[in-house]
């Protein structure tokens, strides 16, 4: 089975699977198709730490999928301004 990732070249990414975008002094963050592939049907994102600045690799929410429910690491220190 030959599966095609969506691996955008202005992302970098992380060994957790997360991905990160920088524009100016705003990082945008994600996961990548594979661990959306890995986690299957996505039922719940739950963000709590809106306005705390966080270090490298601190936990700053979960992924709650059918199969199981995964930590969400930063890629970078920072502050959480804004959850989509």
């Amino acid at each position: 089975k030959i599966v095609v990732m969506n691996v955008p070249a202005e992302l970098k990414y992380t060994k957790d699977h997360e991905w990160i975008k920088i524009d100016g002094n705003v990082a945008t963050i994600g996961i990548t198709d594979f661990a959306q592939g890995e986690l299957g049907d996505i039922v719940y994102v739950e963000i709590e730490t809106e306005g705390e600045e966080l270090p490298s690799e601190e936990v700053f929410g979960t992924v709650e999928a059918v199969k199981t429910v995964s930590d969400l690491f930063m890629p970078m220190a920072g502050e959480v301004i804004e959850v989509n």
